[in-house]
Formats: C-alpha cells, sequence, structure tokens
C-alpha cells in the first residue's frame, strides 16, 4: 500500500506557491469551480464547539476563518503573516504580543480586531462555563489578555510557571469568529462582547455564550451576515444536501484564491459513484469510511497516517459508566485484528497521541498488553459472570468501522456480552453524551475525520476534567496533573516520565480504548493542482485558496 512520506514543511509550502504561479503565468485554463468531498457533516460554523471540533467544519473552512497561523502539510503551525504577527516580549512568564494586520477586515466590512480573542479566549478558558467549547488547551493557561476594544493589538500574558509550549496553536485559523456580530444581536454596541468579558457580567457572558454556542449553525438559508469571512473564501449558500458552497472573498487583504469557487461536500455523498463520473476533484476522507475505493484513470492516490487516534470512547452513563463493564469491553475486543484490517499497528496513546516517536513506547506498558487480542474469558470475569448489552455508535455510511462494530461483537458475545451496532448517519459526540450511545468508536474528540490538532499537548486534554471534548467525562487529579506538566514540558526525559506515569492509571480506568492511528486518503484528480495531503483536523483544506483545476 502507497504511503504518504512527510517532506519538510518550508519546501512543501514552497513548492506550492511556485506551481500555482508557473501555472497560472502560462495561462492554464483554469475552471471556475472545485468539488472538495470531507468525512464529516458541516453542522457550524465555529469549529471551537464540541460538535464543531469533531464535525468536517475545520477541512472546509480553514481559508474562510484565517488566524496568526494554519496547519500546514505536516500538521506544524505555519504563521500567516497576512493576517498578523506574535511577539514574544516576555519568558517567565510568558508574555505575548499579538498584532492583526491593519488592513485586516471581515468581509462585511467589519474590521478584525482584538475583541475577537478576547471572545476566543473566554469561551475556551473554561472560566465561563456557558460556553460549550471542545478545549481548554493552552487558553485555560492565559492569565490576562490585554485589549482596548476595536484595536488591532493585544498583549496576552500566561499565568506563572504555565508557559504553555504549543503556544502558535492558539488563535490559529478557524478559532476567531466575528465578536461584532454577536454584539450586533445582543445590542452591546462596538466593543461590547470585550467590555462584559473584561467586567466579568456573568448574565451578559451567557448571553454571549449562548449566541456562541449556537448563532452559527449551518442549514439551508441561513443569514449571510451572521457569517463573515476573514479569509480568502466566504460562504455563498448552504444547500438541502448538506453541501457549502464557498466564494472568493472581495474583501480579503491578501493574495486572492486561485479559484473562484469551492463546493465541499459532507460525508455521506456516494464517493465512488462521484470519482468515477470525475465530479469530485479533492476527495479527504479516512481510509476505509468509504469502502474500497478503486482508483480509475485521472486521479492520483495518496495514503497516510493521520496525527489522530481511532479509538472506542465509553459514555459517563449508561452500562459502561462503571470500570469493570468498560475494562470487560476492553478485555474482549480484538484490538490487534481491528488494526490489521486498518492496515495500522495497534496504538496505545492516549496522553501522546499526535506523535510517531520513541516516546509513545511510555504508553506501550504491560497492562496494554491484556487488551490486545480478543478474550472473552477475561470479559467474563470481570463482569462476574453477568450479561451486558452495549449499543456501539458511529457515523455512517462507515463500512470499515461496521466491521469494526462485527468484530467485538463476534468476540464478546461468548463474555455474554451482547454488542448493538447503533451506526448512525447523525451519531457523533452528542448522541453518547445524551446517552442514545453506549461507545462512540471516533477519532480524537469524537471527531470522523483525524480530530487532531497537530499537538500531542493539545489532543491530551480530551481526558482533562471539564475539558468539552472529554467525553467519558473522565476525572483524575492525578491525570489532570500529569497533563498540565505535559503542556509546559519540553524535556523529552521528563515527557516520558510523565507518560509512564499516567498510562498504568489510564489502562485501569479505561476511559477510552485507543485502536489504531486513523488512516487517510486522499485522491486528486489529476487536472488539479497543488493540494496537498495533512495529518490534522484541518486536513487538505488547510490551502485551498492555492488549489487550480485545469480544464
Amino acid at each position: 500500500m502507497a504511503r504518504f512520506r512527510r517532506r519538510p514543511a518550508a519546501v512543501a509550502v514552497a513548492a506550492i506557491a511556485v506551481l500555482v504561479a508557473s501555472l497560472v503565468g502560462c495561462g492554464s485554463g483554469a475552471q471556475d469551480e472545485i468539488d472538495y468531498a470531507v468525512d464529516g457533516t458541516l453542522t457550524t460554523y465555529n469549529t471551537n464547539t464540541v460538535v464543531g471540533a469533531a464535525s468536517a467544519g475545520p477541512q472546509a473552512f480553514g481559508r474562510v476563518l484565517s488566524g496568526f497561523g494554519y496547519h500546514g502539510p505536516d500538521g506544524q503551525v505555519v504563521a500567516d503573516h497576512d493576517f498578523g504577527s506574535i511577539s514574544v516580549v516576555g519568558r517567565e512568564p510568558l508574555v505575548l504580543d499579538y498584532q492583526i494586520a491593519d488592513n485586516a477586515v471581515y468581509s462585511d466590512g467589519k474590521p478584525i480586531t482584538c475583541d475577537d480573542m478576547v471572545l476566543t479566549w473566554a469561551a475556551q478558558s473554561g472560566r465561563f462555563p456557558a460556553f460549550q467549547s471542545a478545549s481548554r488547551a493552552g487558553y485555560i493557561d492565559i492569565a490576562t489578555i490585554d485589549c482596548a476594544p476595536g484595536q488591532k493589538r493585544a498583549r496576552v500574558s500566561f499565568a506563572v510557571d504555565r508557559n504553555f509550549a504549543e503556544f502558535t496553536q492558539l488563535f490559529t485559523a478557524t478559532s476567531l469568529m466575528p465578536s461584532h456580530v454577536i454584539a450586533d444581536e445582543l445590542g452591546l454596541g462596538e466593543g461590547g462582547v470585550t467590555n462584559a468579558i473584561q467586567a466579568y457580567d456573568i448574565p451578559q457572558i451567557d448571553r454571549i455564550a449562548g449566541l456562541w454556542n449556537t448563532l452559527w449553525d449551518l442549514k439551508p438559508g441561513i443569514d449571510l451576515k451572521h457569517f463573515p469571512s476573514s479569509g480568502p473564501y466566504r460562504i455563498d449558500a448552504v444547500r438541502e444536501d448538506g453541501s457549502v458552497v464557498l466564494v472568493t472573498n472581495e474583501k480579503w487583504w491578501g493574495p486572492a484564491a486561485e479559484t473562484p469557487r469551492v463546493t465541499v461536500w459532507p460525508h455521506g455523498i456516494e464517493v465512488q459513484d462521484r470519482i468515477n463520473d470525475a465530479t469530485f476533484d479533492v476527495v479527504d476522507i479516512a481510509a476505509g469510511s468509504s469502502g474500497t475505493l478503486t482508483t480509475p484513470d485521472g486521479y492520483e492516490l495518496v495514503e497516510f497516517a493521520s496525527a489522530g487516534i481511532e479509538q472506542m470512547i465509553f459514555a459517563p452513563q449508561g452500562p459502561l459508566a462503571a470500570v469493570p463493564a468498560r475494562r470487560a469491553v476492553a478485555f474482549c475486543t480484538p484490538r490487534d485484528a481491528i488494526a490489521r484490517n486498518a492496515e495500522a499497528p495497534v496504538s496505545n496513546s492516549r496522553l501522546n497521541p499526535a506523535a510517531e516517536d520513541a516516546l509513545t513506547q511510555a504508553e506501550g506498558i504491560p497492562e496494554a498488553g491484556q487488551f490486545l487480542i480478543g478474550n472473552p474469558d477475561a470479559a467474563r470475569e470481570a463482569l462476574d459472570g453477568e450479561p451486558l448489552n452495549v449499543r456501539i455508535g458511529y457515523q455512517t455510511p462507515n463500512p470499515r468501522l461496521a466491521a469494526t462494530v462485527g468484530s467485538i461483537a463476534k468476540t464478546c458475545a461468548p463474555a455474554g456480552i451482547t454488542v448493538q451496532d447503533a451506526g448512525g448517519e447523525n451519531v457523533g459526540p452528542q448522541a453518547l453524551l445524551d446517552g442514545q450511545i453506549d461507545v462512540l468508536i471516533a477519532s480524537t474528540g469524537g471527531a470522523t475525520g483525524a480530530g487532531s490538532s497537530g499537538a500531542s499537548a493539545v489532543d491530551a486534554y480530551t481526558l482533562f476534567a471539564g475539558n468539552g471534548d472529554n467525553l467519558s467525562r473522565y476525572a483524575n487529579g492525578q491525570i489532570d496533573g500529569i497533563i498540565s506538566a505535559l503542556a509546559v514540558t519540553v524535556d523529552p526525559k521528563e515527557q516520558v516520565r510523565l507518560l509512564a506515569e499516567g498510562a498504568p492509571v489510564l489502562w485501569a480506568d479505561m476511559p477510552t480504548l485507543p485502536l489504531y492511528r486513523q488512516q487517510r486518503t486522499l485522491l486528486i484528480s489529476s487536472k488539479t493542482y497543488a493540494v496537498s495531503s495533512n495529518p490534522t483536523r484541518w486536513g487538505a483544506g488547510w490551502n485551498m485558496d492555492r488549489w487550480v483545476l485545469r480544464k
């Protein structure tokens, strides 16, 4: 099987720029529209909510909602100098100065200001529980944001001893939402959102949070004035079939998008049929999620490992609320066979999920070996011989995950565990939290796609108490301390020590069961140029504005 080989990011980005320039310079006969298929739903413009982070929104909107950085072809953060700049002005504690470009405006003509940064921090810091944010990683460590409402400069100061190592992951593409839209809806006036947050006006902040959670839901007939863009593309329409049409943003102050129109198609469309009739130009999905795809003439196939871990996430309520029940299901799950079917090695990573390095060995402790091969005897013993009914859900259609559930059902049946395939087209994090299913099979944070930020220090927060995407609602003070320490640690020896300390606790408590690193499939029309794979949740859409489709 072909495997993606990583190239130095700077080389890859430069090569894409040169290629596009040569195509445009030579009169390439470029087409006006590209069709892009992703492997999740497009339910919200706000990819920072629990549901939004697990959706295909990051793949779709990475070049619609820009920020101080974006995730490049290797998943690393690349500074976006069109948007602004970051300066380190203090080390102990960490102090950063952010400068938004003077000419940076939303597609509705309103300026992009530090008010948007304040809203982002408030929503994801954990200080205001009304916000249904996915993750607190990094934002929880910010002590203050000095922002004069309406200005383009902000000073971000981190708490003492909380120098977040991955600070470039903050305020990046898709994280900054237009605060002026909320201010207008609530009649708060210019700077009203920032004033309310700085004054800790809880009733007003709760109103702000209510809109932040739901105002940007995507459905046909949306009021486009609520969805201004800060990138090369803007939303033009949401169709009845769930696809989202993007068009060039005339107010964008950076290099114009190469292709005037991109239609993003959500999971569930018949991918093979659309490839066969050549109506999809770029397909960016989890390997096996659309069955075994054949690659017709005129397409290039790229297969590679993502930075996300496909895993079983156990519900915080119902039959698997108790540890023995979760361990029983884990005992009879044939992780070896499941990973083999995915053509990937078994993964044991929970706290170091985004990395493929020696540090991952620290989580592969002897306890992990008990949960490698399906063992119904051990499962029966964990349950004291009592029967157990378990509903395992995943987003459909997905032949690979359907086969996974089938193999679990087969090996768990002798243990008295009855497994029901509870897959559905709307199954995701909310279904698990609402008690509609007992297990969700998904990638990091419950995502259909890769789910990962590209940084383990961020992804580990999926097991931090109170984090929105901690879908199992796991709470362990020792693990919280380890995650907090990993967030500010750059010494590999200390990281190994922390990972080794946390692994036995997590294998004992079993909030999740890692299966394998999610494998990705990228199909590219041979007439489409400058498309590059990406192992994070932003996927191939990270440089959508550089794509060119030739006649």
